[in-house]
């Protein structure tokens, strides 16, 4: 999976501000998830409903809103700035 296929898959279902694959820095390899931006609310849940669980190149994605990280230690949450981000995994 690259960058530009995840924003293929989801802009057919609306504008992509951003969609990026998390490689690992060692390897090069994906770590089977990535982000994807999405400015309009609605698009963005039409996408999560359409895609989640849909197979693509033999792995089935899990497509949800992205969660604030959590910081270390401290057991704060970071507000994740109102991003509507999607965590894909195996893929």
């Amino acid at each position: 999976m690259t960058d530009e296929t995840l924003e293929s898959l989801f802009s057919k279902f609306g504008k992509v501000e951003s969609a990026k694959v998390i490689m690992d820095r060692e390897t090069g390899r994906s770590k089977c998830y990535g982000f994807v931006e999405m400015p309009d609310e609605g698009e963005a849940n039409d996408a999560i409903a359409q895609l989640n669980d849909v197979e693509v190149d033999e792995s089935k994605l899990v497509v949800k809103m992205a969660r604030p990280r959590e910081q270390r230690g401290s057991g704060n949450r970071n507000s994740g700035g109102g991003r509507r981000d999607f965590k894909r995994r195996s893929f």
